[in-house]
Formats: C-alpha cells, sequence, structure tokens
C-alpha cells in the first residue's frame, strides 16, 4: 500500500506539469489555427488582406485553393489561401 501512494505523489508533479503546457500551448494554438481557418474560408472579392509576407492587397477572385489577387498599382497575382494574414477592415 505505500507502494502506490509513492507511484501517485512521483507521477502527479508530471500530470500537473502536462495541465499547465496544454492550458498554455497547446489550447490557444488550436484556438487561434481554427479562427485562421474561419477567417480563410469567409474571404470574398472585394476584401482587402494582409499576406504573411507583408503586403497589403485586394482580392479581386476567389479560387478553391488560391485567391487572384490586386495590387495598389493594378498588377495581379494568384496567392495561396494559408498565406493571408489578416483581414483589413
Amino acid at each position: 500500500m505505500g507502494q502506490s501512494g509513492d507511484l501517485l505523489t512521483s507521477l502527479l508533479p508530471l500530470v500537473a506539469l502536462f495541465a499547465i503546457f496544454y492550458f498554455l500551448i497547446i489550447r490557444p494554438q488550436q484556438k487561434q489555427a481554427k479562427a485562421h481557418k474561419e477567417m480563410v474560408a469567409n474571404l470574398k472579392k472585394g476584401d482587402k488582406i494582409v499576406t504573411h509576407g507583408g503586403l497589403m492587397v485586394e482580392i479581386s477572385k476567389v479560387e478553391e485553393e488560391f485567391l487572384l489577387v490586386k495590387n495598389h498599382d493594378g498588377s495581379e497575382m494568384k496567392l495561396m489561401r494559408e498565406f493571408v494574414s489578416k483581414v483589413l477592415e
């Protein structure tokens, strides 16, 4: 009976460490990834976006995997949906 109590007290810090790790790192990352996926799914023509590279462009056509975006000088380029950082208001 004494050994099971020792085993429990030796595993308790490990369980507590995992719980802290989960709530401080894993869970917020999952929420952020879900919010980004939802934002990318709701993009539409005319939205102004910022890419991960820092370009501010306007969406001119939404395709399944890519976005056709227009730069401020009128040039158009294709952008993968995953590289959208945020939508400008």
